[in-house]
């Protein structure tokens, strides 16, 4: 997506909810096409969810657990092999892989993105 890309209203924007969650745990995910770790995501209270990430490139299972990251929530689930993903991790495409989106100061896990 370049900087030609269609514009959106703010009502599309306010559909998606990106908020904040701390990380419990982090598991290897030995299935996975691309090196990829499970995490569980505490999003305070819309509960603990969990995902597999491509980040296993950039990131240990001991970096990550306790870091605050964003997350969009409210996409389906989604089966990756033998895992059900619940949410996106966010992040940046790098050419030493992916960047995840976190904050600058720990804020309420569930915070909305504003």
């Amino acid at each position: 997506m370049g900087t030609d890309a269609a514009p959106i209203d703010w009502s599309d924007f306010e559909k998606v909810l990106l908020c904040a969650g701390t990380v419990l745990r982090v598991e290897p995910f030995p299935e996975a096409r691309k090196p990829a770790w499970k995490l569980w995501v505490d999003f305070g209270p819309h509960g603990v969810k969990k995902t597999s990430a491509q980040i296993a490139a950039l990131y240990s299972a001991e970096e990550l657990v306790g870091r605050q990251i964003v997350g969009v929530i409210n996409f389906p689930p989604k089966q990756i092999g033998p895992f059900v993903s619940e949410f996106l991790l966010t992040g940046f495409h790098t050419g030493d892989g992916v960047v995840i989106t976190t904050v600058e100061r720990t804020v309420p896990n569930g915070v909305r993105m504003a």
